[in-house]
């Protein structure tokens, strides 16, 4: 059980480092549209133009190292050549694209525990009075545990899972699979044990992991460019809200507000707007609210600054493109 679990860990590590790169290169227009022989490629990146791509992030010292990291992408069916003629990859100006860009990735019984997994992991930390808190056990914490039985109300509750029976089954197969633990490696059973998040699904990957044998061999960053957090929060929590209701400013002077994008007036100020001077009564600000129903990645789009904050990147097929947010 160990080695399996182990196995798929690895494997869920993958996919959510694949699906961390495809929104980076999605912000950056890598990936796009392209032409050849009069014939068009949706969502495409060219595989030369990545291994550069890689090399100035950093995300890889040389070619060698780039190309093994798509290579593993591209055995874990994360992405495939166009006509998935290639096998190899190949550092060539050949058209590769992400399988979730072109509805082709394949969803076996493993990658939807994955995605179950996820998706519970979010709703917990989304939670106000949330199950997943920092707990004591024999002088020892941990860090993102539940109790058991509270756990299975909760899936009960939350319409998960129909019968408490289903329930504990879910949570041994969240255990085989290495999303949760219990500290003395005990089986996953309806009462009071308390079991951990074994994986972290917020915590940002870096690239040059998909090569290393152990996942945790770089500290983990709670600091993810892809996950938008509450920012001076008193209680410390960062988590996320499954339908996030967005508020903005427009200077309503500049563009009525139906054609006025979120904070672009704002960010075209030359002095620095004060929260207070956004929120006064009769001022020459509107606000505007939008809501954002988050999926089982997140909300789809970066947050950056405070006191105002900026939108700085968008993913094309996120929630928030689709309610009308842009890059600001």
């Amino acid at each position: 059980m160990q080695k399996k679990a182990a196995e798929l860990e690895r494997m869920a590590e993958v996919l959510v480092t694949g699906e961390q790169l495809r929104l980076r290169l999605h912000e950056a227009k890598v990936i796009k549209d392209r032409r050849h022989h009069l014939r068009t490629y949706p969502n495409c990146f060219v595989a030369k133009e990545i291994v550069d791509w890689l090399i100035e992030h950093k995300e890889a010292s040389d070619r060698d190292t780039s190309i093994k990291i798509m290579q593993k992408l591209l055995d874990q069916s994360i992405i495939h050549h166009v006509c998935d003629e290639h096998k190899e990859f190949k550092d060539m100006k050949l058209f590769y694209r992400f399988r979730k860009d072109d509805g082709t990735f394949p969803l076996d019984s493993e990658a939807k525990v994955f995605m179950r997994g996820q998706r519970i992991y979010e709703k917990l930390m989304n939670t106000e009075n949330t199950l997943l808190q920092t707990r004591e056990e024999e002088g020892v914490t941990y860090e993102r545990t539940l109790v058991a039985s509270e756990s299975i109300d909760w899936l009960l509750q939350e319409g998960e899972m129909p019968t408490r029976e289903e329930a504990e089954r879910l949570g041994r197969r969240l255990l085989e699979h290495g999303i949760i633990q219990f500290s003395n490696k005990h089986h996953f059973v309806d009462g009071g044990l308390l079991y951990q998040f074994r994986m972290n699904f917020r915590r940002r990957r870096r690239l040059i992991e998909l090569l290393n044998e152990r996942c945790r061999s770089i500290p983990e960053n709670h600091d993810s460019p892809f996950c938008l957090r509450k920012q001076g929060s008193e209680g410390g929590n960062t988590s996320f809200l499954s339908e996030l209701c967005s508020t903005s400013y427009t200077y309503s002077q500049a563009h009525s507000l139906s054609k006025c994008t979120p904070l672009d007036r704002l960010h075209k100020q030359k002095r620095q707007v004060s929260p207070e001077e956004l929120q006064t009564p009769g001022g020459p600000y509107i606000k505007k609210t939008f809501t954002i129903v988050g999926d089982a990645v997140g909300w789809g789009f970066v947050v950056r600054g405070s006191k105002p904050c900026h939108i700085q990147a968008v993913d094309p097929g996120g929630p928030a493109a689709a309610v009308g947010m842009k890059v600001q």
